[in-house]
């Protein structure tokens, strides 16, 4: 059982807090201990993003993050080198990469996937690998039994649902709204229909993301979800902080989050 389906089954039916930072923001040196931090306020899994220069699906927040860890340079090898740090004290919480496919081809999908287990990565979620182009990558992370995330939006055809229930470990992440992330105001009862609909075709746990912003709406998410991801009101409280803050601040964050979903 990977690290990530023994969370789930751990969890036996509550819900799952999935918060999303970018590794290296503000700086890489404090990438591990936010880290650490998140597990502090109540984190079961990590979604760790590899900084992009151009993530198109991340809205302006997120974006500042990857340009703030791109002024000090940090790529793929460094986000790896992050996560066997982030290991070496913590064995337990699952981390998946969130981000794009050209680090992972530039690196390789062979190489990138056996770094990726050595270093202690549990799955990879690329956003602009759609199902039919994913069959490299997957075989590659498959053979060193890490899990393939893939995206569901609110666009998605049932076909296509279809093809990512054959292909997804780990579980699914459905895009709760149509633009960018932190972008917009969910439909709570419109999100609800839709996850009540990608269960009959879906059987692994579906986390929902892109646009929970506070304990309310993570609440309210996290009725019909098997998980709630929370991504670009993490990164704003990490903007606004100062270095000596930032920890603390985002754990107080994660636990108001977590018990707003327990």
């Amino acid at each position: 059982m990977s690290r990530i389906a023994n969370c789930f089954a751990e969890l036996a039916g509550k819900k799952a807090l999935i918060p999303f930072i970018t590794a290296g923001d503000p700086n890489p040196g404090m990438t591990v201990s936010l880290m650490h931090g998140l597990v502090d306020g109540g984190a079961d899994i990590i979604e760790l993003g590899v900084p992009f220069s151009d993530p198109m699906a991340d809205g302006p927040v997120i974006q500042r993050a990857s340009e703030r860890a791109l002024i000090h340079k940090v790529g793929l090898r460094h986000v790896l080198e992050m996560v066997a740090e982030f290991r070496r004290d913590n064995a337990k919480t699952p981390v998946v990469l969130m981000g794009y496919l050209n680090p992972l081809c530039a690196m390789g999908y062979v190489e990138f996937a056996k770094r990726a287990k050595a270093a202690g990565v549990d799955g990879a979620l690329t956003v602009d690998c759609p199902p039919e182009e994913a069959a490299e990558l997957q075989a590659a992370l498959d053979a060193e039994g890490l899990d393939t995330v893939f995206l569901v939006a609110p666009t998605t055809p049932p076909e296509r649902v279809a093809e990512i229930a054959r292909l997804a470990r780990g579980y699914v992440y459905y895009v709760s709204l149509k633009g960018v992330t932190g972008a917009g105001h969910l439909d709570i009862d419109d999100v609800a229909r839709r996850i009540t609909a990608l269960r009959q075709q879906l059987p692994l746990p579906i986390g929902v993301g892109f646009g929970i912003r506070d304990a309310a709406t993570a609440k309210a998410i996290a009725v019909t979800a098997d998980a709630v991801v929370v991504g670009s009101r993490l990164v704003q409280e990490i903007e606004a902080a100062t270095p000596e803050t930032a920890r603390e601040q985002l754990t107080h964050l994660v636990a108001e989050l977590k018990a707003a979903i327990r």
